[in-house]
């Protein structure tokens, strides 16, 4: 996606060779015109896939899962990371480890959100070692609903998350993908891989 990879290129700052910062308009504070053509962007890919819910993990996916909830028609959830008085039993809930934050998380959701009948797109800012999407997986799979396939933002291609997720045979449509951050310098992989 031209318009997203522009973004990384004039604001993203690359603090280490796997550390991308993209604060200025992903993550902290948000582009709400990038959002709404990376939403369009996902829709226009998983229009024929039948999905009925998008599922993604607080915060940083919800502005982009909004957005191609607004464009498919269908309701956005979100797995909340800490437990809250009003979110309490009656959850299917996993372990994620952050290696950004260096912690593991319980994600958890309600039942009442997702069932058998669904086919749900998960939705997430970045994809690096893949240990959210496998835990947003491991929520559909305990609904015993169906995983239409994964819309990433922006996928760290030297790390494993996305190939890990293609091998289990999930579909994966990354919108800017990276193939390094060497030298301080952003460098693209041009060909999306989708499994």
């Amino acid at each position: 996606m031209r318009l997203l990879k522009e973004k990384i290129v004039s604001e993203g700052k690359v603090l280490s060779e796997n550390v991308l910062k993209v604060d200025t308009f992903l993550n902290h504070q948000i582009d709400p015109l990038l959002m709404q053509a990376i939403g369009e962007e996902f829709a226009n890919r998983y229009k024929d896939a039948g999905i009925t819910k998008i599922l993604t993990i607080e915060s940083s996916g919800i502005a982009p899962s909004m957005f191609a909830g607004i464009n498919l028609g269908v309701p956005v959830i979100f797995a909340r990371k800490r437990k809250s008085l009003t979110l309490s039993g009656n959850l299917y809930s996993s372990k994620v480890h952050s290696f950004t934050k260096g912690e593991t998380n319980d994600i958890s959701v309600s039942k009442d959100f997702i069932g058998s009948e669904d086919i749900v797109l998960i939705i997430d800012d970045f994809l690096a070692n893949g240990q959210a999407v496998l835990g947003l997986l491991d929520i559909v799979e305990q609904a015993n609903a169906k995983t239409s396939g994964v819309g990433i933002v922006i996928e760290k291609g030297f790390q494993t998350g996305g190939s890990m997720v293609r091998e289990k045979g999930i579909r994966v449509e990354s919108l800017a993908i990276i193939k390094s951050l060497a030298d301080g310098k952003v460098e693209f992989v041009e060909e999306s891989p989708s499994i």
